[in-house]
Order: structure tokens, then C-alpha cells, then sequence
């Protein structure tokens, strides 16, 4: 069988070693996390070590750490807990799980580059109270907002700030603090940790309703039995991270061998794994069959849509028209190496599929 070259990290990255073993290593402990007894003891003492490295890791305190499914639920929790008394502002390129916990939000323009428009936003948070959703870095273009300007924007104005770093976390530095976010949303197996675990992270004093009532668990912000393995793996796989600045070289090697025709979609900074590449005049679906039957995993905008392809509203936001159709996203992970990168240019070069209409 052809061996597949895996290019989708930014629908799910590979299991990172360091995880799987902290994964295993949990699943080991009998008690629950909320006994008093020895074996619930054990249990809770890895808990807190694991929330202890997941704020180290982001600069962030370990009291505002409240773990979650993933990060669709650290995003619904923040959202649902932080917006009553405020409209809801939610930028036009954020990720499904966002705009559908808030159907009814204002949005926030972005640039054809798929920037966020500060002025715009200068104008939303002057107009009432308002509660600020704004991902670090896109999904399908890489693109990152400028977060911490727009922090400085919304505190002006007695707004809050939520930021969806599910993307970000593990792949370009940051620390919570730096961006002064109010709270901030992140998935493990993003970062290469077993899937089942996110977490929001709450800047200190911020009061949160459980949205998942319960036992009280998570200081009474988040009811049900921790997933420790999922969690555990998580807070391993972070720690490991580091971040992605080797992968830039690939992907910029990818951008620089592009058939004719081809063009990258979104510009200024971006995470250093992902490209998002558009052929005007073919259909992303095709692209993406076409690359998978020679054995390349890419997708097509969001991978979150029960394998559906379709536009891309990423696209569409940032004003490029035909080609929110037309487009691929090639994200690298952690374990890319220039040998997969030069059989995806390769292939998306040659391949009949590919060739320009």
C-alpha cells in the first residue's frame, strides 16, 4: 500500500510521543480526581500538575484553567458565560464553533489579506457593551489577527475579549497575559495530545456560569468527571510543542514552487505550517480527491463540518470571490519532513487534476 503523506494538521495533528505516554500513564490510575481517598488523591495530584503546565505554557495562572471536551466547548462555555448584558461581536473569518454559539453576533470585518479591521472594531465596542470574539490565527489561511491591539481597543471601551487559540497553541509563541485576553480556548489534539481535551483559560477575577452543570467540579465552572488521560496527554503534548518556526521553510517552498495560476490566499503574518492555496476554475473537492488518491491528506477549508466541502466563508470575508471554491489548505505538522514536501509539490504540480482549466 502507498504510504499516505499526512498534511492536514490543522484538523487534527499527529499523536506526539509525549503525549501518548502521559495518555497511558493516566489510564493507569483507578481513582476518580473528586475522592478523598489515596487512589482519588493520585488522581487529582496529575489533574493539577497537568492545569499547572497548560498555564505555564501559556502564561496564564493555574486557578483560571478550567478543562473542557475541546475547544468547540471551551468556546460555547465563554461565550454563553461572558455575553449576558453584551452584544456579542464576532469576527467575519472565526471558526464554525464560534459563530454558532453566537448566531445573533455583529461582525467584525477583515481585510482581503483576512486581517481583523481594528477601525471597524474601534466602531462596534463604542456602541454598547460588547463581549469580543477574535481567534488568534485562522484555520484554513494561518492568518493571525492582531490580538493584543484589539484588547487595548476593547478594555477602552469596557469590552471583553475572547480568543479562540485553538490553532495557535504549539505553533507560534504567546502568552495570555501579553495578549491581555479576558479568556482564551485551546484543543489538545490540535497540538498533538489525544482528543477529548480543551481548555478555557480565564484571566484572573473574571467570574464564570457553568454552562454544564454538575458536581462542581472545575471550581463549579465546568460539571462532569475530568477526562484525565485526554488532559494529562494534553498538558504533555504542549509542553513538547515548543513551537512550529521549522516548519516555515517547508511551507515556504511549497508557495515558491506553485503551478501557474495557483495563488496563496491571506497574507501578513501567519502560523509557520500552513499555506492556503487557490486554482481558479477548479473545485476544491477535486483538489482534494485528486491529492488523496495519490496519497496526500489536505483539505478543504474547515475539517469540522461532518466531512462536508463547501464554500469557504473564510474566503468569502476576506472578498475573493470565486475562489472561497477553489480552495486547498496544505497545514504541515509537527513531524513534516522536506521529503513530503517535495512529493506535495510534485503532485500538485503534475497531477491532470490539478493543471489549470
Amino acid at each position: 500500500m502507498m504510504a499516505v503523506i499526512y498534511l492536514d494538521a490543522n484538523a487534527t495533528e499527529p499523536l506526539r510521543p509525549q503525549a501518548r505516554d502521559a495518555a497511558l500513564a493516566a489510564m493507569e490510575l483507578a481513582g476518580n480526581p473528586a475522592s478523598i481517598h489515596a487512589a482519588g488523591r493520585a488522581a487529582r495530584g496529575l489533574l493539577e500538575r497537568s492545569r499547572a503546565q497548560v498555564a505555564e505554557r501559556l502564561g496564564a495562572a493555574p486557578a483560571g484553567v478550567v478543562f473542557t471536551s475541546g475547544g468547540t466547548e471551551a468556546n460555547a462555555l465563554a461565550i454563553a458565560g461572558l455575553s449576558a448584558g453584551r452584544r456579542v461581536v464576532v469576527g467575519a473569518t472565526e471558526h464554525d464553533a464560534v459563530r454558532a454559539a453566537a448566531p445573533d453576533a455583529a461582525i467584525l470585518p477583515v481585510d482581503r489579506s483576512g486581517r481583523a479591521d481594528l477601525a471597524a472594531l474601534h466602531a462596534l465596542v463604542r456602541q454598547a457593551p460588547s463581549l469580543v470574539c477574535l481567534m488568534l490565527a485562522n484555520n484554513e489561511t494561518g492568518v493571525l489577527h492582531p490580538v493584543a491591539e484589539a484588547a487595548a481597543l476593547c478594555h477602552a471601551h469596557g469590552a471583553l475579549l475572547h480568543v479562540d487559540a485553538v490553532q495557535a497553541a504549539g505553533r507560534i509563541p504567546f502568552a495570555m497575559a501579553e495578549l491581555a485576553a479576558d479568556s482564551l480556548a485551546i484543543s489538545g489534539h490540535k497540538v498533538g495530545g489525544p482528543k477529548g481535551a480543551g481548555a478555557l483559560l480565564l484571566a484572573p477575577d473574571l467570574h464564570l456560569p457553568a454552562l454544564i452543570a454538575g458536581g462542581g467540579q472545575e471550581r463549579g465552572r465546568r460539571g462532569g468527571t475530568q477526562a484525565l488521560p485526554a488532559i494529562a496527554g494534553m498538558a504533555a503534548a504542549l509542553s513538547a510543542a515548543g513551537d512550529a518556526a521549522g516548519l516555515a521553510p517547508l511551507r515556504d517552498r511549497i508557495e515558491a514552487s506553485l503551478p501557474p495560476g495557483a495563488v496563496v490566499c491571506g497574507g501578513g503574518e501567519r502560523l509557520p505550517n500552513t499555506t492556503c492555496l487557490a486554482i481558479p476554475g477548479r473545485r476544491a473537492d477535486l483538489q482534494v480527491i485528486a491529492l488523496d488518491l495519490a496519497g496526500i491528506a489536505v483539505s478543504a477549508g474547515a475539517a469540522c463540518s461532518s466531512g462536508k466541502v463547501a464554500r469557504s466563508h473564510v474566503l468569502e470575508a476576506m472578498g475573493l470571490g470565486e475562489l472561497a471554491g477553489c480552495a486547498i489548505r496544505v497545514s504541515l505538522p509537527w513531524n513534516a519532513t522536506e521529503a513530503d514536501a517535495a512529493r506535495f509539490i510534485q503532485v500538485y504540480a503534475g497531477h491532470r487534476a490539478m493543471a489549470a482549466a
